[in-house]
């Protein structure tokens, strides 16, 4: 019998970046390279171990953002012509590796191989229905899916406007239940960011549990008897799970991880920067930016410069992810065996991740996945793998401890959307929050176009919100599409409300903005009144 668990979370998000004012849109690539590269290959490996009968299991975030664009048909017209474009670029590829370039030859046609099956995958088994696709794992019992607030809001800097905090969670429980036809059990607290006043809200929704960092867990109140071997229960009665610090480095650390092996796939060397631009220019962005393109020739080959990077073999990394799976197996079962001696119930080793890491950062990860589980399910008896849920279900008494305010962002707290970047955001955030509850005291039972205009007026705000846009201005990537957003947000909002309040609605503008910022499309105003 096991004498524990490991239960791997994949917290997969994305911005919401439909930009249909726009042929082509820089930041909607990101989500193509995210189907790409990260979530057809994850539905390629739960396919196969469902299809030869691997016992696994596994948890996935896919937070109401992604979902939104994953079900979006415009979105999933666009990502089809991405695909073509991409195999065209693959088939001349091949061609001219055979004539001047022979070292790449081969990769070249693991390339064209690679996005034809991903064109297949996506067309043929999806019929561009992720959503529907991921639902089916969940059906089957081997995929526990979670949501998240409903832009990804950043929650501990909302609390000044408690009617925000709700409308985050609760319109990203909604969007879960059309979706999955259930309520979720777990919830993704964005960029795990944790304060005390969360639980409330989330115990309301019927939440059971959530994820911290470490030392949410560690510097609990009393100080957890387990450490984040087991689960503690807030006093606000839900259960929150600490990552994991030897798994998540072993896994997560670009340095001293897996992902940093010399064989695996160089990300930053990309042949949208390396070949001739007039060869190149029909597959990068049409003004002529060079943009990576997907195709990349290098591995990783060791410190140093990008030009000197040595040719990538698909084969030798793909063996060496085989190795560190075996590693990584090898180590848990070590850490469960130590754990597992004073400990009441058998412990848990909870692994939450990007999961864009597999696959789009870390080329090689979803096959590393696929041989964790394959070894896992036949090579050791120490552990199972095992969702959040079903170890509540499992072992329904946990400590109560109050939980340590935290993120996973640099240094653990909030800083990271808190600073001299990004901090002037906050005032127009909350005037605006405050601003819709005043709108849905005011209005409480609105009908036809004021409705329409009421309803746009929560979807600005919330997409104003997300912590994707602080988080961007912090990192000083793309800050200038950070900023224009969270811009263009407040000032839709703001137009609105005077609109509304001064009963002068200009429908034809109102009609405009509906349709580029189209989420939630079922979403209800009212989400925001006060609560007696």
């Amino acid at each position: 019998m096991e004498k524990g668990y490991v239960s791997l979370v994949l917290h997969a998000h994305l911005p919401y970046v439909r930009h249909p004012e726009h042929e082509f849109f820089l930041e909607e690539k990101w989500y193509y390279e995210a189907v790409t590269e990260t979530y057809i290959p994850l539905i390629k490996v739960f396919d196969a171990l469902i299809r030869e009968d691997v016992d696994f299991r596994i948890t996935m975030t896919l937070t109401p953002t992604l979902v939104s664009l994953m079900s979006d048909e415009l979105i999933q017209k666009r990502y089809k012509h991405y695909l073509e474009k991409l195999i065209e670029l693959s088939e001349k590829e091949v061609e001219r590796t055979r004539l001047h370039q022979p070292e790449f030859h081969d990769t070249a046609k693991f390339y064209r191989s690679l996005f034809s099956e991903v064109y297949q995958i996506y067309t043929d088994y999806c019929k561009g229905n992720l959503v529907g696709v991921f639902k089916r794992f969940q059906d089957s019992g081997h995929l526990e899916i979670i949501t998240s607030a409903a832009t990804h809001g950043f929650l501990p800097h909302m609390v000044q406007v408690p009617e925000a905090v709700r409308a985050q969670i609760k319109v990203g429980i909604d969007s879960y239940i059309k979706h999955f036809g259930k309520r979720p059990r777990g919830f993704w607290l964005p960029e795990c960011a944790y304060t005390s006043e969360l639980d409330e809200f989330l115990k309301k929704e019927g939440i059971s549990y959530y994820i911290l960092e470490t030392h949410g867990v560690l510097f609990a109140d009393p100080k957890p008897k387990y450490a984040t071997f087991a689960p503690i229960l807030s006093p606000g009665g839900v259960a929150a799970f600490g990552r994991d610090i030897e798994s998540s480095k072993q896994v997560w650390s670009a340095t001293e991880g897996y992902p940093g092996d010399y064989e695996y796939r160089e990300f930053y060397r990309d042949i949208g920067h390396d070949l001739d631009f007039d060869y190149i220019k029909p597959y990068i962005h049409p003004d002529g930016i060079r943009i990576q393109t997907g195709i990349k020739y290098y591995k990783i080959t060791g410190k140093v410069d990008l030009k000197d990077k040595q040719p990538y073999n698909y084969k030798r990394a793909i063996s060496k992810a085989e190795k560190h799976a075996g590693n990584f197996m090898f180590n848990r079962e070590h850490q469960i065996r130590y754990a597992s001696g004073g400990m009441d119930n058998p412990p848990i080793v909870l692994c939450p991740y990007d999961a864009e890491l597999f696959g789009h950062w870390w080329f090689e990860g979803p096959k590393w996945l696929e041989f964790l589980f394959r070894k896992a399910s036949k090579d050791q008896n120490t552990f199972k793998f095992i969702t959040p849920s079903e170890y509540l279900d499992k072992y329904p008494k946990i400590q109560i401890c109050s939980p340590n305010p935290s993120s996973w962002g640099n240094k653990g707290y909030f800083e990271v959307w808190l600073n001299k970047n990004n901090d002037w955001i906050y005032r127009h955030l909350h005037q605006a929050a405050r601003k819709m509850v005043e709108l849905t005291e005011r209005f409480k039972d609105a009908r036809g176009l004021q409705r329409d205009a009421l309803n746009q007026a929560a979807r600005e705000l919330l997409l104003a919100q997300s912590s994707d846009w602080a988080f961007i201005m912090d990192s000083g990537t793309m800050v200038e599409y950070a900023v224009k957003r969270t811009k263009d947000h407040i000032y839709r909002f703001n137009k609105l409300y005077e609109d509304i309040v001064n009963n002068k609605i200009d429908e034809n503008w109102l009609r405009n903005i509906t349709y580029l910022d189209n989420i939630f499309p079922d979403i209800d105003y009212r989400v925001y009144q006060k609560k007696s």
